[in-house]
């Protein structure tokens, strides 16, 4: 999941408190595209104000985000009790600026103008918290580097909405990673077989209680939207990153190297895009990317690069529809000397992520098992009640339910991380910013390879 600063020429004295005994932390909700944006306010937050801010445009992404509030407001079980305060006009950005209400912007607009949001608001003094992807193309990467140096002249908190982190499955691959006993040392692989495979399938119709989610009929151009790898591939790069090089700095002019990519179309219909969008017709936008009255939608990637010295390849794939399907489809890969360590989450493991470790063919199998048990053991105090089971070719790591659901939501989790660096932005890990460079360093330089 990364932090990233935003909006407003006020700022508010960090020592002062609101009536009621809140703090002076007040939120501002910039262009609200996404359904991200709802899912960060899906508990309370405690030490912000419970008045939001919202500025966007009109339109039904507005009305779907205030929708989404109102509705967690009144939920039997644990209600929220956000207080809106709307500013809905063409010029919200400006507005936003010339009276800033808050000093916190949480951003999940459009990724084609998201970077020039993130750049105001760091320039006018606002931490910011923006859904991935913060850009979607190469012409935009000095942008990236200008926002990061704003943000650390000005000690601002920034964070990138890299919720991957706090799934407790890719916590514990992380860990299991660190012990020689069980992993061994990372194989570094080769061109034709890489030592890291990354790779997810999402499905373009999603349900909420039975009904089609309505995407906006920009989500299908790639050039507002991004093709897989610079919207989804962030989070499978970050994670690699995060997992074999922990708490460690990556140099994108040094340590990495893209070497091949690959993009490829899926068809959709006119019906199909019309039930996914709830718009009939196909808008004058999308015109060029028509083919014998069908979509040709250039989502789907391919890439293979070198991170200091490891081959990986990864897959970023979109699909129409997924029958049967209950969520999005992983896989990280990661192969060692000792073993390969591997979580899934797919229909064979019910959607949930599950880590299957596969020991090499060299390992006697009664010493491995005592090196995992004793690895197990170690990790109890963060994770309790760890267990494995031997399959075979394979062992199952089991991790209990409440480890799995024990920090909340995967977005709660995440404003709780923003919010420390916030109070505090010298802990924001030195490591952030240049590995969010070279997150998007990946994405964009594999999108322009494959665009030739």
């Amino acid at each position: 999941m990364t932090t990233r600063a935003c909006a407003v020429l006020l700022i508010l004295s960090a020592a002062s408190f609101v009536q009621g005994g809140e703090s002076s932390r007040h939120i501002i909700v910039l262009d609200p595209q996404h359904a991200h944006a709802s899912a960060v306010f899906a508990q309370p937050i405690p030490g912000v104000s419970k008045t939001l801010h919202v500025y966007a445009p009109p339109g039904q992404a507005i009305t779907a985000f205030l929708k989404n509030l109102a509705s967690l407001n009144h939920r039997p079980s644990n209600p929220t009790a956000w207080q809106v305060e709307s500013h809905i006009n063409s010029d919200f950005l400006k507005s936003m600026l010339r009276e800033p209400p808050g000093n916190i912007v949480v951003i999940t607009s459009r990724n084609d103008v998201k970077i020039q949001y993130i750049l105001s608001c760091l320039r006018a003094g606002q931490n910011v918290l923006a859904d991935k992807p913060w850009i979607i193309n190469g012409k935009d990467f000095a942008l990236l580097e200008r926002a990061l140096n704003i943000a650390r002249k000005k000690d601002l908190a920034f964070y990138d909405g890299m919720t991957e982190r706090f799934n407790v499955a890719y916590q514990i691959q992380r860990e299991l990673m660190r012990d020689a006993g069980v992993f061994g040392r990372p194989l570094t692989g080769t061109f034709s077989q890489p030592a890291v495979e990354l790779k997810n399938l999402h499905s373009l119709v999603k349900f909420d209680h039975g009904k089609v989610i309505i995407r906006p009929p920009w989500f299908l151009d790639v050039r507002k939207q991004g093709e897989a790898i610079a919207d989804v591939g962030t989070h499978l790069i970050d994670l690699e990153m995060w997992t074999l090089f922990p708490d460690q700095a990556i140099d994108y002019r040094r340590d990495l190297e893209v070497l091949e990519a690959t993009r490829s179309p899926i068809a959709l219909t006119l019906p199909q895009f019309e039930r996914l969008t709830n718009v009939k017709g196909w808008p004058a936008f999308l015109q060029e990317f028509l083919r014998d009255n069908q979509l040709e939608y250039l989502c789907n990637n391919t890439a293979l690069y070198t991170i200091r010295g490891i081959y990986t390849a990864i897959s970023d794939r979109w699909e129409y529809e997924s029958p049967g399907a209950l969520s999005d489809s992983y896989l990280v890969l990661y192969r060692g000397t000792r073993a390969t360590l591997r979580v899934r989450q797919s229909n064979l493991e019910n959607y949930v992520s599950q880590i299957d470790i596969i020991p090499t063919n060299e390992q006697p199998p009664a010493a491995f098992t005592e090196a995992l048990k004793s690895k197990l053991k170690n990790l109890s105090g963060l994770y309790p009640n760890l267990s494995f089971r031997n399959d075979g070719r394979s062992i199952r790591v089991i991790i209990p339910e409440d480890l799995r659901v024990r920090g909340g939501s995967t977005f709660g989790q995440l404003v709780e991380q923003f919010l420390k660096c916030v109070r505090n932005p010298q802990s924001l890990p030195t490591w952030e910013a240049p590995n969010l460079l070279a997150k998007y360093y990946i994405t964009t330089t594999a999108f322009q390879m494959a665009d030739k």
